[in-house]
């Protein structure tokens, strides 16, 4: 058999293999129902934060992604349902009061944390959205109102009940 004949072989099954992978699919991280656990329901977000969580977090951290063009291309679905998945797994603030205190409470601190690191929104997130590239004045708004939702959390629960437990080793 000829070089030829071996590459266009090895081609055609790559191509079939690409179709192949259209058809499946992972579930769109889209909710029509807003939980009783959502951020919002529970501590006061201004519009301008829920602007700001909408264009720069909520795609990653919470059930609501709006999906790209290039969301329905394979192997790029996986990729980005992959991406949600893990971000979700941290932070999730349509599912946010579900966490205990404790956890909630260190989370606005993480937050700000990662925000003032450059950690988030991810470089990978900014190359393509741009539009979620944080200015200062947006992040200040985030500072504030991450400290915010603690002392709201703080003057609610006793001091006690905002101590994250120790890990066993």
């Amino acid at each position: 058999m000829s070089v030829k004949k071996i590459i266009l072989r090895f081609l055609l099954v790559i191509i079939a293999i690409f179709i192949i992978i259209q058809f499946i699919r992972p579930a769109k991280n889209q909710s029509t129902t807003t939980l009783a656990t959502d951020i919002k329901l529970h501590y006061p977000v201004s519009a301008n934060v829920e602007s700001i969580l909408a264009k720069a977090c909520y795609d990653c951290h919470s059930n609501n992604t709006r999906y790209p063009w290039y969301n329905k291309i394979q192997p790029v679905a996986w990729f980005l349902d992959d991406h949600v998945r893990s971000g979700k797994r941290h932070l999730n603030f349509s599912d946010f009061t579900s966490m205990r205190v404790a956890k909630q409470y260190k989370r606005m601190d993480d937050c700000k944390e990662q925000i003032k690191e450059g950690e988030m929104p991810l470089e990978s997130y900014t190359l393509i959205h741009r539009d979620a590239i944080l200015t200062d004045a947006e992040k200040d708004t985030l500072y504030n109102w991450f400290d915010a939702v603690r002392d709201s959390i703080k003057a609610r629960y006793p001091a006690d009940s905002l101590i994250m437990p120790k890990r066993k080793k």
